[in-house]
């Protein structure tokens, strides 16, 4: 098995520093309801809290459509939900990736449920060639190609989450 890396940890910590200001900008003078989209988005959203300079509440969700491997089941499973109030509230979602954009469509759905003033997306990655749900990133890190990424807290059946970078996955 070797990794490759993708984008390096540099990289990484230049554009968290960007899609901060720019959402430090947009609430400007406002609270916010960030919630972190469990496991992959751990590390990201930390690392995004760090330089978010507006008073933040912290909420979690987890939602999967990876059973085990590269592949997606193509049904969503929520395992952990948001319990605070978000009626009126200014909400940023924090996401790891979006791949097909499913999992995304229905956690916004759950959320707007809760009928917030905004809901805005923060996704660290991409992946336009499989998307199928189309969904709007409001604070994009980086477009990827189909490749299956490890790293930064993404991962494959629990291992590399750790990883300081974002590394192109090969069995071989």
């Amino acid at each position: 098995m070797a990794v490759e890396i993708y984008i390096s940890e540099d990289q990484i910590k230049n554009k968290i520093t960007e899609l901060a200001y720019r959402i430090n900008e947009d609430f400007s003078g406002q609270e916010l309801v960030v919630i972190c989209v469990l496991n992959g988005a751990f590390m990201f959203c930390a690392d995004l809290l760090r330089e978010i300079t507006l008073p933040v509440t912290m909420e979690f969700i987890k939602a999967s459509s990876y059973i085990s491997g590269t592949q997606s089941s193509g049904e969503i499973k929520f395992e952990v939900d948001v319990k605070k109030n978000l009626a009126g509230k200014n909400v940023l979602i924090i996401e790891d990736i979006v791949d097909t954009g499913l999992t995304i469509t229905k956690i916004m759905e759950k959320l707007k449920t809760h009928v917030p003033a905004k809901i805005k997306l923060a996704s660290l990655l991409f992946k336009p060639s499989r998307n199928i749900h189309p969904v709007k990133i409001d604070y994009l890190g980086f477009e990827i190609q189909d490749k299956f990424v490890i790293g930064f807290g993404l991962d494959y059946d629990g291992r590399f989450r750790e990883l300081p970078y974002i590394g192109i996955f090969d069995e071989d």
